[in-house]
């Protein structure tokens, strides 16, 4: 791990106090999220979608959902990070640009397309939601620490009602709302937090 990447994860915390009067262009939140997405997922099937909120009046009833948490409307966007349960729609396009950038040739697209399509369409939803909310999390952690290089401070939200979420910007029943994602400017230091020992959490066989 080189020191930079190492000083970012050290020095990242959730923040939760944000400057209200702070903006970020769509189009930086546009490349952060670029970047974020080259996050490693299954067979290459990148299931995940994002809702950037920006508007104030929208995430007033965002802030409704989220149990009043304050800083839904103080930072400058809340990124919603979903998860795609039918990512095997993806598996054309995804091998077809891949063949297009002249990743792989066409005998190689027509194994993994054949592979794809024999086992995702077929697994059990909630292995699809499983496989889809682990890489989305992977996707939302490089999100943070690119928000951090960049000077942003970022907070994960877990606490918000994802039914009434669904429900209230008319997510269509192929994605899941899995994490809420303050993104702005610090406008207080977030209090620090310690880890149990590492000892205590790795076995060695």
């Amino acid at each position: 791990m080189s020191e930079k990447i190492s000083t970012l994860i050290q020095e990242r915390r959730s923040v939760r106090k944000y400057d209200p009067n702070f903006i970020i262009d769509k189009e930086e939140i546009l490349e952060m999220l670029k970047v974020a997405t080259l996050a490693p997922s299954t067979s290459n099937l990148q299931p995940w979608e994002f809702i950037v909120f920006i508007n104030p009046e929208v995430r007033k009833d965002l802030r409704a959902i989220a149990y009043n948490q304050e800083q839904i409307e103080t930072a400058s966007a809340v990124i919603a990070v979903l998860g795609d349960k039918e990512f095997h729609n993806n598996i054309d396009s995804v091998y077809d640009s891949m063949s297009e950038a002249g990743y792989i040739d066409d005998a190689r697209r027509e194994v993994l397309v054949g592979n794809a399509k024999k086992t995702y369409p077929y697994a059990p939803e909630e292995a699809r939601k499983n496989l889809a909310t682990f890489d989305s999390g992977l996707a939302a952690m490089q999100f943070m620490l690119i928000a951090k290089e960049r000077g942003y401070a970022t907070g994960p939200m877990g606490g918000f009602d994802k039914v009434k979420f669904s429900e209230s910007f008319n997510v269509p029943d192929r994605y899941f709302p899995i994490v809420l994602i303050t993104l702005g400017k610090e406008n207080a230091p977030a209090y620090q937090t310690t880890r149990l020992p590492i000892e205590d959490k790795v076995k060695f066989i």
